[in-house]
C-alpha cells in the first residue's frame, strides 16, 4: 500500500489589495489599482482593525476546514487512485543523479512521454486504426524538460520519434520478461517493457541522468486541452490535414479537446511533412499553453480547478517516487519559478539516416553538444552568466596544496547502459595519479556511471587543490565542479575517458568553452518561452 503524503491546505487570504498575499501567481501578477467600488475615498482600515478581520476570516476558514477535513482527506485519495503508476528504470545500468552544485541545489530531468496507446474506446476514437487497438503503444512524443539546479531556467529537448537508437537490455518488472538490446526507432523504446525501458534509452543516448518520468494518452491530452480552457496556436496559412484531421484558417486560433490533438499529432500538414515540423508544433503548443497557465487566467474558478484536478491525474502515468498529488503539486510549484522568458524549446540536430531514408540519426558533434549542455546544467538559451575562469577566480589565487598532501578519491564510472565498466579503471588511474606526485590518491570501488569525467571538491579552499588534478591529468577546466555531494576532492572517471592515463583532449579545445559552446547551436532550432509570434508554417500540398 502506498503511503500517502500529508494534505496542504493553502492559506486563507484576506480580499483588500495589501493584505493580498502570493498564491498561484506568485506575486508577480498585481490586481488592477483603484479603490474598490462604493468604498469611502480617502480611509483605509487601522491596522489593528484589519488584523481582527484577518484573525476572524482565518479562524471562519479553519472551522470550514475542519468541518471538511474528511470529505477533503477522500477527494485527495480519490486523485491519487486516478494516477497510473509504473517503474523509473528497466535497464540494468542507471546512470548516478546529477550531483548538487556549490549551494546544495541539483538540477531536475523529467522525460515528458506521449503515448499511442489504443486501450480504451475513447483512444480508439480519438486516435483512429482500431485494428491498433491491441498493439502495445508507441512513445511518440518525447521530450525531456531540463529544469536548472538553481530554477533560473529550463530547457526542453525533443527527439523525434523518427530517430533510430540504441535500444538497451529491459527487463520488464510485471512478468520478468527480458527484452535484448536492439536497434529501433526511439518510439518502440516503449513497447520492451514500458516508460522505464524509454528512459535507460534517453540516458543511454545523451548522457543524462533521468529522475522522473510523466506520459500521458490521447485521451488525457483532450481532456488536459478542455480543463485549461483551450491554448492559442497559429498557421501562416490555411491548413487541412487529412490524416490528423486539422483544419484551420490562417492566422491564431485557440484549440482544445480533440482539435488539440489534432494540433499535436499532425506531421504532414506542417513544414516539409517530417516529424521535424511536428515537434516544432508541440513546442509551440507547450509554449502558449504555459505562458496561460502561469498568467493564472484559467486558475480562479474553483470548478476549473478541481476539472484540472481531475483532468491531470487522469491522463498521467508517472514513476513511483513522483506517485502522489501532493509530489505533483510540489513538483508544479518548483516550474513556477522558472520565467518564461527562461524557457527554452529545442529539436535534437539530427541527420539522415544513411541506413533507411525514413528515419534520422543523432547529428555528429551539434547533437552531442546539445547533450553535454543540459548534463552540465548549462541554459540552451544562451543566458546563463558567464562563469568566471578558474585562473582568474578568487579561489585560486592561493596555491595549491603540496601533491604529496592532496587526498584524492578516484571512482570508476565508465559502466553506461550502452557499455560495461572497465575494470580496475579507479585502481589504474589512482596509480597514475600516485606517479605524478598525488600520493594520497586512493581508488573507490563504489559502482558509477557518469558520462563525463569530473573533478569534483566540497568547499572553495579546495578549489586550487582540485584544478591542480585536473592539469596533472588533462582535464579541462570545465570538469572542476563545486558540489556538496563529496566529501574530499574525488574524480570519477566517465565513459568518455575509458582508456589511457591521460584524458583525450578534444582537438583545438583548451576547456574553457568558447561562447558559441555555451547555447544550443542553430541547428537545435530554439524557441523561447516568451515568443508570441511563432507562427507555424503550412506545408504547400496541405494549403485549402
Amino acid at each position: 500500500m502506498r503511503q500517502q503524503d500529508s494534505v496542504r491546505v493553502p492559506r486563507a487570504r484576506s480580499r483588500t489589495r495589501e493584505a493580498e498575499e502570493p498564491g498561484w501567481d506568485d506575486g508577480r501578477y498585481e490586481r488592477a489599482g483603484g479603490p474598490r467600488p462604493g468604498a469611502p475615498t480617502g480611509l483605509r482600515p487601522a491596522p489593528r482593525r484589519k488584523r481582527r478581520i484577518l484573525r476572524w476570516f482565518a479562524f471562519t476558514a479553519s472551522l470550514l476546514i475542519l468541518g471538511t477535513a474528511g470529505a477533503g482527506y477522500l477527494y485527495y485519495q480519490h486523485l491519487n487512485g486516478n494516477l497510473g503508476l509504473d517503474d523509473l528504470y528497466l535497464g540494468d545500468q542507471q546512470l548516478d543523479k546529477s550531483p548538487p552544485n556549490a549551494s546544495g541545489q541539483t538540477p531536475l530531468n523529467i522525460l515528458l512521454l506521449g503515448s499511442d496507446s489504443r486501450n480504451s474506446k475513447e483512444n480508439v476514437r480519438l486516435g483512429g486504426s482500431r485494428a491498433d487497438a491491441d498493439r502495445k503503444p508507441l512513445a511518440d512524443v518525447q521530450m525531456l524538460l531540463h529544469v536548472s539546479a538553481d530554477r533560473s531556467n529550463m530547457s526542453v529537448l525533443s527527439i523525434p520519434r523518427d530517430t533510430r537508437v540504441t535500444i538497451p537490455k529491459c527487463t520488464d518488472t510485471d512478468d520478468g520478461r527480458v527484452f535484448p538490446e536492439t536497434t529501433a526507432t526511439i518510439n518502440a523504446s516503449l513497447q520492451n517493457g514500458g516508460p522505464g525501458c524509454t528512459v535507460a534509452t534517453w540516458e543511454e543516448l545523451t548522457g543524462i541522468p533521468i529522475d522522473h518520468f510523466m506520459m500521458i494518452d490521447f485521451a488525457g491530452v483532450v481532456d488536459m486541452a478542455d480543463a485549461v480552457g483551450g491554448v492559442p496556436v497559429c498557421v501562416d496559412n490555411n491548413v487541412y490535414d487529412d490524416r490528423s484531421g486539422l483544419r484551420l484558417q490562417k492566422g491564431e486560433t485557440t484549440v482544445k479537446g480533440k482539435q488539440a490533438l489534432q494540433w499535436l499529432r499532425t506531421r504532414h500538414g506542417f513544414e516539409d511533412g517530417s516529424d521535424i515540423g511536428r515537434a516544432k508544433a508541440q513546442h509551440m503548443y507547450m509554449n502558449a499553453m504555459v505562458r496561460q497557465l502561469k498568467a493564472g487566467s484559467k486558475l480562479t474558478d474553483p470548478a476549473k480547478l478541481r476539472n484540472l484536478a481531475e483532468a491531470a491525474t487522469k491522463a498521467l502515468t508517472v514513476d513511483q517516487d513522483l506517485g502522489t498529488v501532493k509530489k505533483l503539486y510540489d513538483l508544479g510549484n518548483d516550474l513556477k519559478r522558472v520565467p518564461t522568458g527562461r524557457i527554452t524549446m529545442a529539436t535534437m540536430p539530427w541527420a539522415p539516416d544513411p541506413q533507411n531514408a525514413a528515419h534520422i540519426v543523432p547529428k555528429p558533434d551539434d547533437a552531442d553538444q546539445v547533450f553535454s549542455l543540459l548534463r552540465n546544467d548549462v541554459a540552451l538559451d544562451g543566458k546563463d552568466k558567464k562563469k568566471p575562469s578558474p585562473r582568474k577566480s578568487p579561489a585560486t589565487s592561493d596555491p595549491a596544496a603540496p601533491k604529496a598532501e592532496i587526498p584524492v578519491t578516484v571512482q570508476n564510472g565508465t559502466g553506461t547502459a550502452a557499455q560495461v565498466a572497465v575494470r580496475g579503471r579507479a585502481a589504474e588511474i589512482a596509480f597514475r595519479l600516485s606517479q605524478l606526485g598525488f600520493t594520497r590518491a586512493v581508488a573507490d570501488a563504489t559502482p558509477k556511471s557518469r558520462a563525463d569525467t569530473t573533478v569534483s571538491y566540497p568547499e572553495e579552499s579546495l578549489h586550487g587543490d582540485a584544478l591542480a588534478v585536473a592539469e596533472a591529468l588533462g582535464l579541462p577546466k570545465s570538469a572542476v565542479r563545486h558540489s556538496q555531494g563529496v566529501p574530499q576532492i574525488t574524480l570519477v572517471i566517465g565513459a568518455d575517458w575509458r582508456t589511457g592515463t591521460a584524458y583525450p583532449k578534444a582537438a583545438g579545445s583548451d576547456g574553457s568553452g568558447g561562447e558559441d559552446d555555451n547555447k544550443a547551436p542553430e541547428s537545435a532550432d530554439p524557441l523561447g518561452g516568451d515568443d508570441t509570434s511563432a507562427c507555424m508554417k503550412v506545408n504547400p500540398v496541405h494549403v485549402w
